[in-house]
């Protein structure tokens, strides 16, 4: 990283950090998810929920197409395996739990009336058409991934994100923070965690199979402290802007390799609209 690189860096984290601490004990604004913290430098080279959704919907043209070609004419666009899946399910943020109402009615858990796994809405599959899926799959992830060096740029800031977790971890103003937080969320009687994703993926809250917890009393009574001393201390938005810092400074330091990450996502991002554009929605509603 060059000299200049190096100040940038430093400037912005101390700005970032600055910001949050002259603004007072209370946050501007009540902080229920992520998203509420604002976007991080990395978000703009990584994969974003729309590009999924959009190549979800690719990949079924694509997949329909060729089990078409397999004898399977009016192969659904979402269709349902022969037998239903188990799909376990982890869920969080990169900060634990936020919202106040939620860690009071469901802890570190969800309303399993609303299953966060999507379910498919098209027909079942046949076992003939389940045994052809594989190999349509695979064609229509070539397609999508046409002109991508897989093992070099293929998201290259998602391989980035464990060294960069490592750097924020250390932060001693992080740390202290995450201090801070531990002492408050012992002095209402609960354990002292090290850190709040601890106390999210505590082992006593008993996740079952997709992932949600028991919502036992002492279970939300956590999860309250967890998300009060969150706000208390602004435990939230330090962190968020010790990320911003590091991710910066990553960025910074290897540039070229993150340029070529964000080239190769803008080549599948077209891979996916002219796979969109040609095969469109044709029958996708007979085809269901």
């Amino acid at each position: 990283m060059t000299r200049r690189g190096r100040r940038l860096g430093a400037v912005v984290g101390a700005a970032l950090l600055a910001a949050i601490c002259a603004s007072g004990a209370e946050p501007p604004e009540i902080i229920r998810t992520a998203s509420d913290l604002g976007s991080l430098p990395a978000d703009h080279y990584d994969y974003t929920p729309r590009d999924y959704q959009q190549s979800q919907q690719a990949s079924a043209l694509l997949i329909r197409q060729c089990m078409a070609e397999r004898g399977h004419p009016g192969f659904p666009l979402d269709p349902r395996y022969p037998s239903d899946p188990i799909v376990a399910t982890a869920v969080g943020t990169d900060y634990g739990a936020l919202d106040l109402a939620a860690a009071r009615r469901w802890g570190y858990g969800w309303d399993p009336a609303k299953p966060l796994v999507r379910r498919s809405r098209g027909r079942r599959m046949t076992n003939a058409e389940y045994a052809d899926l594989p190999a349509c799959s695979t064609r229509a992830s070539r397609r999508l991934m046409r002109g991508i060096d897989l093992k070099r740029d293929w998201l290259y800031a998602s391989t980035r994100v464990t060294e960069v977790r490592r750097a924020v971890e250390r932060d001693p103003r992080l740390r202290a923070a995450w201090d801070a937080w531990s002492r408050c969320v012992a002095d209402q009687g609960f354990p002292r965690y090290r850190d709040p994703v601890a106390a999210f993926t505590d082992r006593a809250w008993r996740r079952g199979g997709d992932g949600n917890t028991r919502h036992t009393r002492r279970e939300r009574a956590t999860a309250v402290a967890d998300v009060t001393c969150k706000r208390r201390h602004r435990t939230a938005e330090l962190w968020h802007a010790v990320q911003a810092r590091e991710q910066a400074a990553d960025i910074t330091r290897h540039h070229d390799r993150y340029t070529a990450g964000l080239q190769a996502l803008r080549t599948y991002r077209a891979n996916i609209a002219e796979v969109l554009r040609k095969l469109g929605r044709r029958g996708s509603d007979a085809a269901r």
